[in-house]
């Protein structure tokens, strides 16, 4: 899968990843709430039992024998502190109002040696509580702790002791409550994320399925060939304003290529006349001077008359030539080759069109004696002999003391390479992107169409040609095309 992601694969993973981030945020949410009503279960809990436990004493202080005053409250609880915890199954600790120990209801061998001092910050919290009330909470050895501390007060209202009641928030129940429920929302949401898998893999594939459909039109949409509108109903709105704009375009671009292809076949047929017309005055001018000047100097009696008569004719001859190799190149260039598909030995035809050269410095290389493929036998040798001669021109024009022509040709499994290397004049950069234009030339003779001649046959066979040129080092052509057509 590429890294940009595909629509439809956008939206299948949206939707997994909204189901999961949901799944995810619900269980937050009812792991908070639990924890929420723990701490309001045992803070009401707590509250209640120090109420009812209040209201115990008060009764006990009010039919007691003894005189109702804090020094006595030892006395007092004696034995009711132990029949208040065995009714409210919760320890409880009274303290006098400067926080000293009164009375407990461990049993004095159990008694904590450090619970026999109120703890000062305990003691300033409940005697600066608006409410006379204090809870504080703490963790000791991994359990959690809420002691609540209050005061009791006499008949009169007055405060006769503090009252500290220790709490173990016990959250066994509502953890096991917590388990089973998360479990519960599992398996719910583990079925609804595969309904959610499914119905994301149809869905999206209903909605990426019109955009692939006209996908496919874009991507055989050609400015040389007749495209064809998208006819798609049944689909949404968006959709159906995208369809109709392609189908606008096509009739555009018809119109336009139409209009573009009639522009460049007459662009293209005044260009060549202009180079036709432009060759052909250039042998034209000679021919003119030549004559003018044998009808100035014609004498008949002039023993030199035949020598004389013969230079005009060979210059004259010369020029007819001239213009006859323009309108052959011209004719060449404007004729398509056809395609034949002619099976033949592409070293051997490589051999048979070097042998027309009668230059020594031509090499001719290749590992295989005979590499079958189907090409014009013509059309091929048309390939090499303008290759060739392209090649002896660049030598010329650079005059090397050791010219050099190389020709190699090879095989894939299904492909067949000729290659072309000079160590000639070379191409220079910026003419590297105009060599196979038509009418372009860096020569005072010639009309240009060789190699734009080459590049036309090879591509006409579904085949390639690729320049490797520095100005230094000399020119290589390779020539690539397929083994069948």
């Amino acid at each position: 899968m590429s890294f940009h992601k595909s629509l439809r694969f956008r939206i299948f993973l949206s939707m997994l990843l909204l189901v999961i981030l949901a799944s995810i945020l619900i269980a937050i949410v009812t792991v908070y709430q639990y924890r929420e009503e723990a701490e309001d279960y045992h803070r009401e809990r707590l509250t209640r039992k120090e109420e009812n436990i209040k209201k115990n004493i008060d009764f006990i202080l009010k039919n007691t024998t003894y005189p109702v005053e804090t020094s006595k409250i030892p006395l007092i609880f004696k034995e009711k502190i132990y029949e208040l915890k065995a009714i409210h199954n919760l320890e409880m600790y009274l303290y006098d109002l400067n926080g000293s120990l009164l009375k407990s209801s461990k049993a004095s061998f159990f008694i904590d040696t450090s619970n026999t001092k109120m703890k000062q910050s305990a003691l300033r919290s409940l005697q600066n509580s608006s409410t006379k009330s204090f809870i504080e909470e703490f963790e000791e050895d991994g359990q959690e702790y809420r002691s609540s501390y209050t005061y009791i007060n006499d008949n009169s209202f007055k405060p006769l002791a503090i009252l500290n009641l220790p709490y173990i928030e016990d959250d066994g129940f509502i953890k096991k409550e917590l388990k089973e429920n998360l479990t519960r929302l599992g398996v719910a949401y583990l079925f609804m994320l595969l309904i959610a898998i499914v119905l994301a893999y149809f869905l999206s594939k209903f909605i990426t399925r019109s955009l692939n459909e006209i996908t496919e039109k874009i991507t055989e949409t050609r400015l040389n060939k007749r495209n064809k509108k998208i006819l798609i109903t049944d689909t949404s709105q968006e959709i159906s304003t995208l369809v109709s704009a392609y189908n606008g375009m096509i009739d555009e671009l018809e119109n336009s290529a139409a209009q573009l292809a009639a522009s460049e076949r007459e662009a293209a047929w005044r260009e060549m006349a202009k180079q036709v017309a432009h060759e052909i005055k250039n042998p034209l001018t000679p021919m003119r001077l030549t004559v003018q000047s044998f009808q100035r100097k014609f004498d008949p009696d002039d023993p030199e008359i035949q020598q004389k008569l013969n230079e005009y004719s060979n210059t004259i001859i010369q020029q007819i030539d001239t213009m006859s190799s323009i309108a052959s190149a011209f004719s060449t260039y404007a004729t398509m080759p056809a395609q034949k598909d002619e099976t033949l030995n592409v070293v051997k035809i490589t051999k048979l069109a070097l042998d027309i050269f009668n230059e020594d410095f031509v090499y001719f290389f290749s590992e295989e004696k005979e590499i079958i493929a189907r090409f014009d036998r013509t059309q091929l040798i048309r390939v090499i002999t303008n290759l060739i001669k392209n090649s002896i021109q660049a030598i010329e024009q650079k005059q090397s003391e050791e010219p050099r022509i190389e020709v190699h040709v090879t095989a894939e499994e299904s492909s067949v390479s000729i290659s072309v290397q000079d160590n000639g004049v070379g191409v220079s950069e910026e003419n590297k992107d105009k060599v196979f234009e038509p009418k372009f030339t860096t020569k005072s003779s010639g009309m240009g169409l060789g190699l734009a001649m080459v590049k036309n046959i090879v591509e006409t066979y579904k085949g390639s040609i690729i320049l490797d040129s520095s100005v230094e080092n000399g020119t290589t052509f390779t020539v690539n095309f397929p083994k069948e057509l």
